[in-house]
């Protein structure tokens, strides 16, 4: 969205306006696995509109906790709506700058499995694709190292607990 106030400025001082406002955003999401036929795991990513792989996630809403919140975009987001949520994975932060507005996101991420065969995924129409991906390929394509470390422990508790 264009905006001209801002074109102008930063025509006249070559740079962007100061912060006004911070905005904080918590958000959920869940790291989704399934078995392969021969047992391998795979992972479910995202691929959003600047081409980054990621994991399904979204805003958490008025009055809904953060398991909840992973739970219904994981539905929205990937159409999977039959998932076990078998724990909490950890908390990420991150910034962003939006015009004059510091963003602060704090997303907290949950390993699910699926119990369906997970075909039934189908991608909302902002997304350039989702697919499942054998682990070590999506470790390899994961856009964001904190997510990718939360990948690795949701790895080892797949593989401890014999999920």
């Amino acid at each position: 969205m264009q905006n001209p106030k801002l074109d102008k400025f930063k025509k006249y001082f070559g740079r962007k306006p100061s912060i006004q406002e911070i905005v904080r955003e918590p958000t959920a999401g869940g790291i989704v696995f399934r078995r392969d036929r021969s047992g391998g795991v795979e992972i479910l990513l995202i691929q959003d509109h600047k081409d980054r792989w990621t994991i399904p996630k979204g805003h958490i809403e008025e009055g809904e906790s953060a398991q909840a919140a992973a739970r219904r975009e994981i539905g929205e987001e990937a159409g999977l709506h039959d998932v076990d949520v078998l724990g909490w994975l950890g908390k990420i932060h991150f910034r962003y700058r939006r015009v004059d507005k510091l963003v602060l996101i704090s997303q907290q991420v949950y390993l699910m499995r699926v119990n369906t065969d997970g075909n039934e995924i189908q991608k909302e129409e902002w997304m350039n694709g989702i697919k499942w991906f054998p682990f070590a390929e999506a470790l390899d394509l994961i856009e964001y190292e904190d997510i990718g470390k939360l990948m690795l422990l949701a790895m080892k508790r797949i593989r401890q607990e014999k999920l």
